[in-house]
């Protein structure tokens, strides 16, 4: 008699799931919220939470700065000249959104590949689209706290010192330009930094993508405008600035590149998300199979 003839199967240690079940749209939610907390650094060591502060801090520092003024000498303060309007403010965050897309956000990606864990997500109810819209939320949910928080903090500094916008219509106009062109600025960026950092697995090799696509070819831009004299219309490639723009356009000022119209912006905007979508699709189309 063999020694497996007297086995049996206990089920003592096996329970029934009871709870809700969350379905892909729960399957959506953990993994954005778990891969925002990647990006911020949280639940990680020190070391990895360096660069996220560093960078938030740099975002809000004109914001902190100009509401610390109207707390201090109060609404005429904002009688300058000098005081930004809202779609002017988002600029001074430029060093830290490239500081951002090209040090952090490539963990979003570049982490599950290294460490095989996109495979796994696929056992899952995700599909390879719902794993990337997850992703591009949880960037484009951060990237919001740097490029459109900021202004928000500014109304409020304007509110309180009575300087802000007249009415409560006029107010809420504002907040929802502040909203709607953050938002989508944000996304832009986001869609820009996955896209260069989703050709490799190492978190260095991305950063320097990340970096080249965006400095690299504003730099060659600039140059070719202005020592090659070659048309306004190589600003529709600019990265960096583009977005700054839409975000302008969005609050009715003729932004930076007054002799781009807004449809072209506009339009020149949504041709990088799809550029950035196609390539982010075509990396993970067939990836973990």
């Amino acid at each position: 008699m063999s020694s497996t003839d007297n086995a049996q199967i206990h089920d003592r240690g096996y329970r029934t799931f009871e709870g809700t079940r969350s379905g892909v749209a729960g399957a959506m939610r953990s993994v954005a919220w778990h891969t925002t907390r990647s990006v911020l650094g949280l639940g990680r060591k020190a070391r990895h939470k360096i660069a996220p502060v560093v960078v938030i801090v740099v975002a809000f520092l004109p914001a902190v700065i100009y509401a610390g003024l109207a707390a201090i000498l109060g609404g005429d303060f904002f009688d300058g000249e000098f005081i930004p309007e809202f779609s002017e403010l988002p600029r001074f965050s430029i060093a830290a959104i490239v500081l951002f897309t090209g040090l952090v956000a490539p963990e979003a990606l570049v982490r599950d590949r290294r460490d095989g864990m996109f495979s796994m997500y696929l056992s899952t109810p995700l599909t390879r689209l719902t794993y990337l819209l997850s992703k591009v939320a949880s960037v484009t949910g951060v990237l919001s706290i740097i490029v459109l928080a900021p202004t928000l903090l500014y109304l409020l500094a304007l509110t309180f010192a009575s300087a802000g916008p007249e009415g409560a219509g006029s107010w809420i106009a504002v907040l929802a330009r502040i909203l709607v062109s953050g938002t989508a600025a944000s996304f832009v960026y986001a869609l820009i930094s996955m896209a260069a950092s989703s050709v490799t697995d190492r978190r260095a090799f991305a950063s320097v993508a990340v970096v080249m696509v965006m400095l690299g070819l504003l730099t060659v831009i600039q140059i070719l405008i202005e020592s090659a004299d070659a048309g306004i219309d190589l600003r529709l490639l600019d990265p960096v600035n583009l977005p700054m723009e839409m975000i302008a356009r969005v609050f009715g000022d003729p932004g930076e590149y007054p002799e781009l119209s807004t449809a072209r912006v506009y339009g020149a905007n949504l041709g990088w998300c799809a550029a950035s979508g196609a390539l982010i699709w075509s990396r993970y189309r067939k990836a973990g199979a």
